[in-house]
């Protein structure tokens, strides 16, 4: 019986970070793939790499937590882990189901925090913590991000010009000895921006490995079914099949959402949100790296549309020009001042939509909470 228990835990713990994989990798190489700078098959490669990187360093710390911390190790039972990763797949099957994707690390410490009520043993001060700091993150990410949009973007776009040009990026000279050259278009500036681009993208799946490892095994690293270096191995081994597999798919949709914002926009995006997953992961707390992805996204778009209006006016929600065209707009050589450009320039259609925003945020709030739920009335009615 406890073999069986622990085929089974392990299948679920696969299949959570399979599912990890498959997404993770899209947001992280979405840009590269859809712009042409990598293929899919090394898309998947280097996010295996990278995500077992980071889940073997950074990545130890949220084990450790999530595995111990919030509760007792002694509560994780093989049952219990296993009830506890099963939530954890339900949560994500069903924000698939809506086309959402939920946080995973919330949704996690939601069914361990439920284990950890029904049996009296949750520790509060690292529960609080960890809720201090999924308030606090999305906040910074937001408005990182939009000093960046507002006051930074619009002169690093004229001084990068982060395009692709016709043609291939890079040949094979085969004059004499092959040596791979710069394609007959491609400017030295462009070269290194690619490079830029595949180190970032890079540093993202290092990130999502350190923040999301945990949550495919450390129940079963807790309840010592599972070293934490096996652990780390197993939770890297599902998210590198997710990445050749299912990641295809999530590739071509990033990618394909993602091409008509520039280069640089994703750039931003994926440095912030990463170098925010990464410090929270070192300092052990599991956090969401697409909820801080978005408020990037979001932040940054604020920040480039209330170029035309006081930070005061842009607060109180007297800014006319919100909108998806300022973060897209080609940006001049001359960059006019804050307050000075055309406000025609940023006008067109909303920046997000609130309803599906709404519904978004909505399903982070949910899954999370479910999980809690959930785990709580099983625990209470039948210990495990």
């Amino acid at each position: 019986m406890v073999e069986i228990l622990l085929i089974v835990g392990l299948l679920v713990a696969v299949f959570v970070g399979f599912n990890i994989g498959g997404s993770s990798t899209g947001v992280a190489f979405g840009p590269a793939v859809g712009s042409g700078l990598l293929s899919k098959l090394a898309a998947g490669a280097l996010m295996t790499a990278f995500a077992l990187f980071g889940a073997w360093t950074a990545g130890r710390e949220v084990i450790k937590t999530m595995g111990g911390q919030i509760v007792p190790q002694s509560e994780f039972t093989l049952v219990a882990s296993v009830a506890v990763l099963f939530f954890v797949g339900l949560a994500l099957l069903i924000s698939n189901t809506f086309g959402v994707p939920a946080s995973t690390s919330m949704t996690a410490v939601g069914a361990i925090a439920g284990l950890g009520i029904a049996t009296g043993t949750l520790d509060e001060g690292v529960m609080l913590e960890i809720v201090s700091w999924w308030i606090v993150a999305p906040v910074i990410a937001f408005w990182v991000c939009a000093m960046v949009g507002r006051y930074v973007y619009p002169y690093l776009d004229a001084k990068l010009k982060l395009d692709s040009s016709p043609g291939a990026l890079v040949e094979l000279d085969r004059d004499g000895v092959p040596m791979p050259k710069l394609g007959p278009n491609t400017t030295v500036r462009e070269a290194a921006s690619t490079v830029l681009v595949v180190v970032i993208a890079c540093y993202m799946a290092y990130s999502a490995g350190a923040s999301n490892a945990a949550n495919a095994v450390a129940p079963l690293v807790g309840n010592g079914a599972l070293g934490i270096n096996e652990g780390i191995l197993l939770s890297a081994g599902a998210i590198g099949l997710g990445a050749f597999t299912i990641a295809r798919r999530t590739l071509d949709t990033v990618g394909n959402d993602l091409t008509e914002l520039p280069i640089l926009a994703a750039l931003i995006v994926e440095t912030v949100s990463a170098s925010l997953i990464t410090f929270l992961s070192y300092i052990g707390i599991p956090a969401s790296l697409a909820v801080s992805a978005t408020m990037c996204i979001v932040g940054l778009g604020w920040g480039r549309a209330t170029r035309t209006v006081t930070i005061g006016e842009a607060i109180s929600g007297k800014s006319p020009g919100m909108s998806v065209n300022a973060l897209t707009a080609e940006t001049r050589e001359d960059v006019p001042p804050v307050g000075e450009e055309s406000e025609t320039d940023l006008a067109g259609s909303d920046l997000f939509d609130p309803g599906t925003t709404g519904r978004v945020i909505f399903f982070w709030l949910l899954t999370p909470s479910l999980s809690a739920v959930a785990s709580y009335a099983l625990f209470s009615a039948t210990p495990l």
